[in-house]
């Protein structure tokens, strides 16, 4: 019997994000192509005796454990399998909270996995996908262990795509954060007529290369973010100043991230950033 579980919890980038209207569940609908980066929370599962769930962090303040994805997703895995145990997490997080970069997703989805772990794998794994989408409509994705993934409907329906060779990359986190609500919000009150878009055909020739993807990247969060946060503008500005192949934000916001051909690139672009701008993250992409 396992007694104790630990795995990383990467954070993700969005290389391209269309939003449509609403649908009959309230949501909106959505487009978006989704890739892994190597900024990630650690993350450790302990059976306990008690039963429940308690959570340590360690970092970044996530609120209310109540409200935290992880807990919730290890007592959804404690509540569909039956076991008469506890669990107690420990988070350790770096990923910044409210800025499009799913940690928290990523969170609950290893919190998933961890769990089922410690009950020995009582649930197959198309349910823990069903836990996930019952989550958050990014958990999916980080449940699934995709490094490239388009999502479709509010982003928890995935096509895997296959893996590019990692990309030197950069994150740049705006002191302001961004509530996914309110940035729908803004998007809405942004539109004055129904979203009409033109047909677009994804196949692997169109995603075969950063180049390919960085020809289609986009986000329709931008322009309503940037109108309501002029600090994401600022950011966003002087990172494509940078002179990448890529430069978008990720999800609502409010991170900006950017992709480079070389690793020296990257490294001189972080050097060019001033620390006023935000917290600043070299990663891998993909």
């Amino acid at each position: 019997m396992i007694d104790e579980v630990s795995s990383q919890a990467p954070a993700k980038v969005n290389l391209f994000l269309r939003v449509f209207g609403t649908m009959d569940d309230g949501f909106h609908a959505v487009e978006t192509l989704l890739a892994r980066t190597s900024l990630t929370d650690d993350l450790r599962a302990e059976r306990r005796e008690a039963r429940g769930v308690t959570l340590t962090t360690d970092g970044i303040d996530t609120g209310p454990a109540e409200q935290n994805l992880a807990v919730r997703g290890a007592q959804l895995v404690l509540d569909a399998s039956g076991h008469r145990f506890g669990v107690h997490l420990t988070l350790t997080k770096r990923i910044p909270v409210q800025a499009g970069l799913g940690g928290g997703s990523s969170d609950g989805a290893q919190a998933l996995l961890l769990v089922n772990q410690l009950a020995g794998n009582a649930i197959p794994r198309h349910e823990l996908l069903q836990l996930a989408a019952r989550l958050g409509s990014d958990v999916p994705f980080q449940l699934s262990g995709a490094r490239l993934a388009v999502g479709w409907h509010r982003g928890e329906r995935l096509l895997q795509l296959p893996a590019l060779p990692p990309a030197p990359g950069l994150i740049l986190v705006p002191p302001a954060g961004v509530g996914t609500a309110d940035a729908y919000r803004w998007l809405d009150a942004a539109r004055t007529e129904p979203v009409r878009r033109g047909a677009v055909v994804l196949d692997l020739d169109a995603v075969g290369s950063w180049g390919d993807i960085a020809r289609m990247a986009g986000n329709d969060f931008e322009a309503p973010v940037f109108a309501q946060r002029p600090e994401v503008r600022t950011a966003f500005e002087k990172l494509v100043g940078t002179g990448p192949m890529l430069c978008r934000m990720s999800g609502s916001g409010s991170a900006v991230f950017a992709i480079y051909r070389r690793e020296r690139d990257r490294d001189d672009a972080l050097m060019m950033l001033a620390p006023r701008l935000g917290q600043r993250f070299a990663v891998e992409v993909g």
